[in-house]
């Protein structure tokens, strides 16, 4: 995401875990921003196949993933390895902020 500053992202991170106390609250807050400001379903290339980007779930031991469909086939990627198509879907920068809270 080209023009989002530290400042910018800072800030992103501040909104989505404004009430959160502890890892598993900032995770929960994270989820919540994520799933309501990142359009889905959205198409990306994962180990060059595509796959549809269904929803952004939050799972045990496994944090907060993209649940990626190729046919029938359902695969949980973390938000954090998860290539982003060009253009990317709306609301992506959430997904930035969301790397850059999680370095």
């Amino acid at each position: 995401m080209e023009g989002l500053s530290d400042q910018d992202l800072d800030a992103m991170i501040a909104e989505a875990l404004v009430d959160a106390y502890g890892e598993d609250e900032e995770l929960v807050g994270f989820h919540a921003v994520l799933s309501d400001r990142v359009a889905v379903p959205f198409t990306t290339e994962v180990l060059g196949v595509d796959v549809i980007v269904e929803e952004i779930d939050l799972r045990p031991g496994s944090g907060v993933v993209a649940i990626c469909r190729r046919g029938r086939i359902l695969q949980p990627i973390g938000l954090r390895d998860l290539p982003l198509p060009d253009p990317p879907p709306e609301g992506a920068e959430w997904i930035e902020a969301f790397r850059h809270w999680a370095l």
